[in-house]
């Protein structure tokens, strides 16, 4: 679906020397963009076509005589019949009636006469590649000759004539053969140079000619057509090489001349109908040299046309048609190598060039408008998804379209159409709703009264644009003498612009109409209306540039942008005029006027929110596919784009996604938020900096700004195109392939924005049909605006929906999962921040005590302290209570809203089974009092059975879940049905019920809740049948242990309590909850018992009070104090032991030194002065210490040493990764591609590594936690058990390496406890006068502590850097914790006595 225009043309003419000189034939130079042209006088032209100005470049006259003094080159009565340009030797090969070649070289203007056929040459035509030259001579010969002019072969092109008929200038049938009308010859190459075809040779006795293929090597006919009445020499070779077109005269009854195809056998495939009356002769036709189109020069008896044609879905589309007025011979080619630029000419020496470019047809309302000759194909894609040829309804008009220009504001549209007679016909569409009444009808139109509409010649109305529903603007193109034409419009209705600098290339003037329909006439409703239109004013403005394109402004009425020749955007005013204010002024009417890198043919504003302000952000493509906006490049690969708009909460639609293709055949979908104000990066491109944008992450260009803010698509086919988008809703993104069909693809992010506005217009309906359509999880309709919000808006959300079967959908859908949060977290919020949900210009917080808005609504939700987990795990049991209520409420009964309500039941978490088993019971016997009784029972009249909802909720539940529920009901008989159709084999379960039945009610709800877990209910029911069943109910208790204390609630005996704290605390005692056990047992006063659990438990002081409460003698509580004792030591706990050493045993010596072996060095210090022993102590005490002083001292030593090795072991492993992660991307790899053993593959052969291993007990005390212990044996074992704890050896070249170095340097840290230890040591040694000993041991650990914290402070600024530039990995876990360790805590410890000066 798209249309051909014209969006820029420049014109030139070819001054003639004589006066009834005329054009005949032309040469390209493709190299030097120029072209030739013979006239009748036997004078060569040339003129330059990249030019700004087409100036005459040389001119030779072949009959003058030189000025040697020689003869002239060709006499006065021959004619140039040939001309062809020879790239390699740069010059002109000339062919003459006389048979002369004459090779021209126009840089020296040198002329040869390099040979001479018999018969006089009718056509040159040199092969793609210039090797080989085909001469066909007036005798009916074709000679093909090589570049220096020796003839290789030599064949008849005219088969049915042979040499003597040419010879004799008369035929068989007595007709003359070199005045024979068929005697214009056209010689066409493929594009590949193997085979030529030639068509006008002289034909048989009936007119009828044959189109022969000629192969290159040989010269031999490969094959011919049918004899067929070709038109004249028409025909010209598919480059591609597919097809040959000629050009026919069809049979009398249609009456009018056509195109048919061949192929290389010269079998026919095809051809299509030209447009005109009977008279119209195809002259020439000609491909573009990508094949795409063919342009057909059919001349009427009027005027001469050029027609342009594009093949597509299997039908031809005349895409253009230019007329030229008069009998003048008109000319026509394509540039060799711009497949969209034409040039065409007349023989009076007029030049016009055309630039041609594909535009959509899709306008606003996604109305797809396609050209069709005289006939405008128009489809609503909305109403019908149908590609061209075919179409919702056809208009037909007087003669073929060249542009179209729709607009649909309000309830009015209208279609304004230039057509290729230089009328303007408008055509008033009926409202939307009306359109299906259209559907294949076919209306004929009027044109419009032109008017004061200018005419002048090649003066084409091109890039219509409404401005109004009642003003148009278009633009026509002239040379600057040709403004002199129009002085006499000079006056009120005519402007001049002086300040426009877009290109020299003529000058464009802008025309701006005022329509008005004076059709008094009443239009039925739904149809078209075309009469009554005319011009009720006109102004035009005059632009010394060119102008590529006119789009009107989506903001303002009555404006519009146009785009210069080199790029520059202004703003047109409807009658004011261009605006040239600067662009500074112009911020003010919310735009932003930058222009395009480069001139772009597309150009398309949109209206896009930019901080909750308006504005217009213009984008445009440029023929190398850069997609640029505000002078910035997006992506320079595009194909195509088009744009979203979601009028979600707004008033008028905005755009809020850009859509475009690229050419690896990607669809894209891109923010415009994340476009216009993202920052655009710079990469420099030769000679200066071109930006590059945000789509060209193919090519490694650029990357979005966040991630997750784009969607890839691969598009399936190659070169299929966007042609069109349906907002809203709808999301719908079509595509276009190369052989014309359609395709739609709904792209899931357009899709979630879609479901994502309808919620905030509360649209439920819609949102929901949008969900079921596109399987998106209906999860969504909950979570975008969090489930409190929808709990509050179910009534409304059931009323709107008002499908149950729907809403059943929905029920079974609902999960605990937040799909904002994992499924869609990327694709419907890229840039969401915690929990915010953004839509356009909304903003929803879910799941906080904030305000919640749900569309218009705000409702204030207040989660206590700590709720957030059981909040989200609410959401299934809160949304489905809220539907369910709404249901029973306001919904009237019927068989579905029953059978919705069970869902609700069974889809709770956890499933509410038992009450949806209650409500089936209440249906039976509903059921059966009505069938009985004949009492209507209200749900047997809406035929619903309980069997039917059974069997629901069976399919909703797992069968054994719902049997278990109806035996949890304790109805034998609803448990019973529901096993029958539950498909249960009846063996197993009618023995079990009948067994149930047997037995008295309490023990049958007793054997059911035991089989179904239930213990807290079995044990009131078998508590309540008895005092026989008392021993079963203490077996469910110490089966069940949390059931003691209801059982202690429900028996108020007291035997039969005292029997269950016992038990209890047997219990308690099993599980080494020793101290509760004991209180357990002195509620029943079994104190021997208690005394166990508490020696068990360590409880040394409860256990000598229960030892008083059980009156033992003296030698029984010292032998108990003595075993306490030795327990407590094995348990680690020698200050607890020392304590009972003291106060029960009298052990004075035992206590110093369990006191000792507990390092409390004061302690043991101070009992032994209490007791006379203090010099015997202070010997022992001062050993002790000085003997861990000294093992603590070694311990600094070697982990001063450790600290070193780990440090350099770490800086090196970080070296090498920082190594390999450069080297890799220089290569062009990212790290992410490369496994984590490459970074960490270093060696492990580094002297000293030893401190991996635990190889000695020296080794083993490099320790964070540094003991001070006075036994060797007891430090390795705390070290060994630290090294557990931090995660044992650290392997060398493993991938966490580096991080576990970091990790295991910031764990030899000195604890507080070890801390604390050592100052108690440190003011022992000084309180005994070991002073140089105690200045040893804090000069030692203040050396281990400042080396150890230097090296932790290192590596921690390392990763830092790292983390800073994010090339760094996993955050170290124990960072922050070291962080909060300041200098003065560090070195708290110390005694400013022992320390250096």
């Amino acid at each position: 679906m798209k249309n051909l225009k014209v969006f820029s043309e420049s014109r030139a003419a070819v001054n003639l020397q004589a006066e009834s000189e005329e054009l005949l034939v032309s040469a390209l130079d493709v190299e030097q963009n120029r072209i030739f042209f013979a006239s009748s006088a036997n004078i060569i032209y040339g003129i330059n076509l990249s030019a700004s100005q087409q100036e005459m470049q040389w001119t030779i006259n072949l009959c003058l005589q030189s000025e040697l003094g020689l003869p002239p080159i060709l006499e006065a009565e021959d004619r140039i019949t040939g001309l062809d340009y020879l790239i390699e030797q740069e010059a002109l090969i000339v062919g003459t009636s006389t048979g002369d070649l004459v090779l021209v070289v126009p840089t020296s203007n040198t002329v040869d006469v390099v040979g001479k056929v018999e018969g006089g040459v009718k056509t040159i035509a040199s092969s793609p590649d210039g090797a080989l030259l085909i001469v066909a001579t007036g005798f009916g010969q074709l000679l093909a000759m090589t570049q220096d002019w020796d003839v290789l072969y030599e064949v008849s092109y005219d088969l049915d004539n042979n040499l003597e008929t040419f010879m004799s200038g008369t035929r068989a049938d007595g007709i003359s053969g070199l005045s024979s009308p068929f005697s214009q010859v056209r010689v066409s190459w493929r594009g590949d140079g193997k085979y030529f075809a030639t068509l006008g040779c002289s034909g048989n006795s009936e007119g009828l000619q044959r189109l022969r293929i000629w192969e290159r090597e040989s010269g031999t006919l490969h094959s011919s057509s049918e004899p067929k009445d070709f038109m004249e020499a028409a025909m010209d070779w598919m480059p591609s090489g597919a097809k040959v077109a000629a050009a026919c005269n069809t049979s009398k009854t249609k009456n009018c001349a056509s195109v048919a195809f061949f192929e290389r056998n010269g079998l026919e495939r095809g051809s299509f109908d030209i447009y005109g009356t009977t008279e119209a002769k195809i002259e020439m036709l000609k491909w573009n040299c990508n094949s795409e189109l063919l342009a057909a020069l059919v001349r009427y008896d009027e005027w001469s046309s050029i027609q342009i044609w594009s093949f597509s879905n299997y039908h031809w589309y005349l895409k253009q048609e230019w007329r030229y007025l008069g009998k003048n011979k008109l000319m026509f080619a394509w540039d060799p190598e711009r497949p969209m630029r034409a040039i065409c000419w007349t023989a009076y020496g007029l030049v016009h060039l055309l630039t041609l470019c594909w535009s959509s047809a899709v306008y606003d309302a996604s109305i797809a408008i396609v050209i069709d000759g005289v006939n405008v194909l128009v489809t609503p894609l909305s109403l019908s998804l149908v590609p061209p040829p075919m179409s919702h309804f056809n208009i037909m008009f007087q003669s073929a379209v060249q542009s179209v220009a729709f607009t649909s504001r309000g309830l009015e549209s209208h279609l304004a159409v230039g057509l290729s007679d230089g009328n303007l016909s408008i055509v008033k569409f009926p409202n939307m709703n009306m359109w299906d009444q259209l559907e294949g009808t076919v209306y004929e139109t009027v044109n419009v009264d032109p008017g004061s509409l200018i005419k002048i010649e090649f003066g084409d109305l091109r890039h219509l644009t409404w401005l109004d529903p009642y003003v148009i603007l278009g633009v026509m193109h002239c040379d600057g003498d040709q403004t002199s034409l129009y002085s006499d419009f000079i006056s009120n209705n005519w402007r001049k612009c002086p300040l426009m600098s877009g290109g020299n290339n003529g000058v464009s003037i802008l025309v701006e109409m005022e329509l008005v329909c004076n059709n008094v006439e009443e239009v039925e409703p739904g149809c078209l209306s075309s009469s009554g239109w005319v011009v009720k004013s006109s102004m035009h403005t005059v632009i010394e540039s060119s102008v590529v394109a006119i789009a009107a402004n989506p903001m303002t009425r009555c404006e519009a942008f146009i785009q210069l020749g080199n790029g520059d955007i202004v703003s047109y005013m409807s009658k004011e005029g261009i605006n040239i204010a600067p662009a500074e002024l112009y911020k003010e009417k919310r735009s932003n006027l930058k222009g395009f890198l480069s001139y772009c043919p597309w150009m398309y504003p949109i209206p896009v929110y930019d901080y909750g302000k308006l504005k217009v952000l213009i984008f445009g493509l440029d023929e190398d596919g850069r997609l640029q906006v505000n002078g910035q490049v997006i992506c320079s690969t595009c194909t195509s784009f088009s744009f979203y708009a979601s009028a979600a909460g707004k008033v008028q639609e905005v755009v809020t996604h850009l859509i475009y293709t690229t050419r690896q055949d990607l669809l894209i979908v891109a923010n415009i938020d994340e476009i216009f104000h993202g920052d655009v990066h710079y990469e420099s491109m030769g000679n200066g900096q071109s930006p590059v944008g945000f789509g060209n992450k193919l090519q490694g260009e650029n990357k979005l700004i966040r991630e997750g803010n784009h969607d890839e698509l691969k598009v399936w086919e190659r070169g299929a195109k966007l042609i069109g988008i349906i907002n809203g809703d709808e999301a719908a993104v079509i595509l276009q392939t190369v052989r014309g069909n359609l395709e739609v693809i709904y792209p899931r992010k357009l899709v979630l924005l879609a479901i994502a506005g309808a919620l905030v217009d509360k649209r439920f309906k819609d949102a929901v049909s949008l969900v079921r359509q596109h399987r998106i999880n209906y999860n969504i309709i909950v979570d975008y605006c969090g489930w409190q919000s929808f709990v509050e808006a179910a009534s409304e959300f059931v009323r709107k929906i008002n499908n149950l079967s729907h809403i059943t959908e929905f029920v079974c859908a609902l999960k605990h999962e937040n799909v904002m949060e994992t499924l869609y977290k990327d694709i419907l919020l890229p840039n969401h921040q915690d929990n915010k949900i953004e839509c356009g210009s909304q903003i929803f917080l879910s799941n906080t005590d904030s305000p919640l808005e749900f569309g218009n609504q705000t409702i204030i939700k207040r989660l206590e302290p700590g709720n957030e987990i059981v909040s989200k795990n609410c959401k299934v049991r809160a949304v489905l209570e809220a539907v369910r209520k709404v249901l029973e409420e306001e919904v009237s009964k019927s068989p579905a809203r029953e059978l919705c309500i069970l869902t609700t039941l069974a889809c709770n978490d956890p499933p509410e089974l038992e009450e949806a088993l209650k409500r089936i019971k209440k249906w039976r016997e509903t059921e059966i009092a009505s069938t009985m009784n004949e009492v209507d029972g209200g749900l047997h009249k809406l035929n619903l059975s309980a069997e039917e909802a059974l069997k629901h909720l069976l399919w909703l539940s797992e069968p054994d879940a719902v049997f278990h529920a109806a035996l949890g009901l304790y109805d034998l008989h609803l448990a019973a049905i529901v096993a029958l159709n539950s498909q249960r084999d009846p063996k197993e379960f009618l023995p079990f019920l009948q067994e149930l039945e047997n037995m008295p009610s309490p023990v049958m709800c007793y054997t059911i809740d035991c089989k179904l877990c239930r213990y807290e209910s079995a044990l009131k029911n078998i508590a309540a049948a008895g005092d026989a069943y008392f021993e079963e109910c203490l077996q469910l208790m110490k089966s069940n242990p949390k059931l003691f204390a209801l059982g202690l609630d429900i028996f108020k005996d007291v035997g039969k309590r005292a029997v269950i704290l016992e038990a209890w605390g047997d219990h308690l005692f099993s599980e080494e909850r020793f101290e509760e056990a004991a209180m357990a047992y002195c509620s029943t006063c079994s104190f021997q018992k208690a005394l166990g659990s508490f020696r068990a438990g360590g409880l040394w002081k409860e256990a000598l009070t229960m030892a008083g409460m059980l009156r033992l003698t003296t030698d029984e509580v010292s032998s108990l104090a003595n075993d306490l004792c030795e327990e407590l030591q094995a348990l680690g706990k020698p200050a607890e032991a020392a304590k009972i050493a003291l106060g029960y045993c009298k052990d004075v010596q035992g206590a110093i030194n369990l006191l000792l072996t507990a390092r409390e060095w004061l302690e043991a210090l101070r009992i032994g002065f209490l007791y006379d022993m203090g010099e015997l102590v202070k010997s022992q005490v001062k050993l002790a210490a000085i003997e861990c002083a000294n093992l603590l001292i070694l311990e600094y030593e070697e982990g001063i040493e450790k600290v070193g090795k780990y440090l350099a072991r770490y800086l090196a492993v970080r070296q090498r990764r920082l190594l390999l992660a450069a080297k890799l991307e220089m290569e062009g790899k990212a790290k992410e591609d490369v496994d984590d053993d490459t970074f960490s593959e270093t060696s492990s052969n580094i002297s000293g590594m030893s401190a991996y291993t635990l190889g000695n007990s020296k080794a083993s005390n490099a320790s964070g936690n540094l003991s001070t212990s006075s036994t060797g044996s007891h430090v390795r074992t705390r070290i060994r058990t630290r090294r557990k704890v931090h995660g044992g050896k650290i392997r060398a070249g493993s991938p966490g390496e580096e991080f576990a170095l970091v990790e295991h340097l910031q764990s030899m840290v000195l604890s507080s406890r070890a801390q604390e230890e050592l100052k108690l040591l440190l003011e022992a040694l000084l309180l005994l006068g070991e002073e140089d000993v105690a200045r040893k041991l804090q000069s030692f650990a203040a050396r281990y502590q400042s080396c150890q914290l230097a090296a932790v402070k290192d590596a921690e600024d390392k990763l830092a850097e790292e983390q800073a530039d994010g090339t760094a990995g996993t955050k170290n876990k124990n960072a922050d914790n070291l962080k909060k360790l300041g200098v003065s805590d560090t070195l708290c410890w110390q005694w400013e006595m022992l320390s250096p000066p």
